[in-house]
């Protein structure tokens, strides 16, 4: 049987050098992607509103899958994911949902509902509460399609409506927001700060530290934001140490989490900032024609056999910053996996699977 991927001596390099004494034993990833390619539909005139290279990296992400990929890329340790199913509008959602019920349900393990800003309050709490979910996954995608993607705001992917429902269980919400500005965009950090301040019970999380992948996404961002008290940010997908090192300045340690979103981490590349955007380099051939996609380039020879992987790339940026920020031991068992724990505990009021 083939291998999911392939394990190169770089990568085990990478590993053993950087990673593996910085990581604890135990590891919470709430950032996760799990879903079949069967879900997979065609939906004529859906709106474009993503980059589109995350698709290059695997079609789906079975549960199988997703286990095997800890197991390649972190021997020695235990990874637990906290799972969730595709956004796209290309994919059938209820059947999504439905797979990550399944899943969570056969391994025990935490997982968020993908909801639509259409479903009423009704609706959306049935969703949530009967297939046993913590919260929900929002995207941009579901905002309404007359909406231009530039002017999508948080409350139009996430309406007052649910989130009142979620304040009243106490339910998370992973929350990626939108926008050309990212984390400094100022609607997107009025509505934030809105956020926690009318619906205090939700347990918000910001993903990917707010899509702030280069230091140009910041702005004023830092400062605006150590104010909160209760929003929360994964480093799912990001790689920028500053970033980092400006999010643990801001909030601390105790609001941050390890998140991944796989299966994309699996992609071999190394990420670059240039004029404020933040590009991909990826080995020449390895995942098709990148010709259109401006956030992706080709790279061979040395440089090119000497990437790693994604996952890694992150994770190491975040050993940057937090040696630079004088984090201890305690400090990164938190980050990855104690303050996911106390979250997911306090959703659900029930122990999962990394208690005896």
């Amino acid at each position: 049987m083939n291998p999911l991927f392939e394990v190169k001596d770089i990568d085990k390099q990478f590993y053993k050098e950087k990673l593996e004494r910085f990581l604890p034993g135990k590891i919470i990833d709430i950032h996760t992607h799990v879903w079949q390619d069967s879900i997979r539909k065609v939906t004529p005139g859906s709106p474009v509103r993503a980059v589109t290279w995350p698709s290059l990296v695997a079609r789906d992400n079975s549960i199988e899958d997703l286990f095997e990929t800890y197991r390649l890329m972190f021997p020695g340790k235990e990874v637990i994911p906290l799972i969730f199913s595709q956004v796209s509008l290309n994919y059938d959602i209820d059947e999504g949902n439905r797979y990550i019920r399944k899943c969570a349900a056969q391994h025990r393990l935490p997982s968020l509902a993908v909801t639509k800003p259409q479903q009423s309050a009704i609706e959306f709490e049935t969703v949530i509460s009967e297939g046993g979910f913590l919260g929900c996954k929002v995207y941009l995608n579901f905002a309404e399609p007359y909406i231009p993607e530039k002017e999508i705001r948080i409350y139009d992917f996430l309406p007052p409506h649910q989130l009142e429902v979620l304040n009243q269980h106490g339910w998370m919400v992973m929350l990626h927001i939108p926008r050309d500005g990212r984390l400094k965009d100022p609607v997107n950090l009025a509505q934030m700060i809105e956020i926690e301040r009318k619906y205090p019970n939700i347990k918000l999380i910001i993903a990917h530290v707010g899509r702030a992948y280069c230091p140009e996404d910041i702005g004023s961002a830092f400062a605006i934001l150590s104010e909160t008290q209760n929003m929360i940010f994964d480093i799912s997908a990001n790689t920028n140490s500053y970033v980092f090192t400006e999010l643990i300045k801001a909030v601390g340690p105790k609001r941050i989490l390890f998140g991944s979103d796989l299966p994309i981490l699996r992609m071999r590349m190394k990420r670059y900032c240039e004029e404020g955007r933040y590009i991909n380099a990826v080995p020449k051939g390895l995942y098709g024609d990148l010709s259109g996609d401006r956030n992706m380039r080709e790279i061979e020879g040395k440089e090119a056999d000497n990437l790693s992987f994604f996952m890694y790339e992150e994770i190491d940026a975040f050993r940057i910053a937090a040696e630079s920020e004088g984090l201890n031991q305690k400090d990164i068992e938190d980050i990855f996996f104690n303050n996911a724990k106390t979250l997911i505990e306090n959703a659900v009021k029930e122990k999962y699977v990394w208690t005896n």
